[in-house]
């Protein structure tokens, strides 16, 4: 299972476009609530119910996370305990962490990213500590996979496909939605 976060803040297209490509590809995606409240309030005041909330996550279950970005939703995300606690058992675990826009900059100031090569939206770039910023709109470096921000989440997206998946299957989805 893929476990996307939602925070107040989120970038709204930034988690839509991972969970309805991820979905298309037959992926099973989770979204979870960070807070009290199962509805999450995008950048845009777009609503969101997520599917479940951080603290019922079963991390044995989850094989990959998503860490959507939005200035404010990555504050929110960076600020959770229950956020850190999964993260450190992904990054320990080996399993594949996915950000972007602002968010591959928790990542970063958790050492994560030394040694990597990283993009994330321009400015943020200082926070990525260690890593080689490549400015390019989606970076796969082992398992980790950094996006710069709205315009590029289908790239994103289908990078995870392809990561989880295979090339096959993301060229197909990109085909079949008129993307590429």
């Amino acid at each position: 299972m893929v476990a996307l976060l939602l925070a107040d803040g989120f970038e709204e297209v930034e988690a839509i476009t991972p969970v309805d490509i991820l979905r298309r590809a037959g992926i099973e995606v989770v979204t979870f609530a960070i807070g009290k409240e199962q509805s999450v309030y995008g950048a845009h005041n777009i609503m969101v119910d997520a599917d479940d909330f951080i603290d019922n996550i079963d991390y044995e279950e989850v094989e990959a996370v998503i860490l959507p970005g939005g200035l404010k939703g990555t504050e929110n995300l960076e600020g959770c305990r229950d956020v850190k606690h999964l993260l450190e058992y992904m990054y320990d675990s080996n399993k594949l962490m996915c950000a972007i826009c602002a968010a591959p900059t928790i990542y970063g100031k958790l050492g994560y990213l030394r040694g990597k090569n990283a993009t994330c939206f321009p400015g943020c770039e200082e926070h990525l500590k260690g890593a080689e910023y490549t400015n390019s709109k989606v970076e796969v470096d082992g398992r980790f996979i950094t996006s710069k921000g709205m315009g590029t989440a289908m790239d994103f997206a289908l990078a995870i496909v392809e990561y989880i998946k295979d090339k096959e299957t993301a060229d197909n989805i990109a085909s079949t939605t008129q993307y590429k």
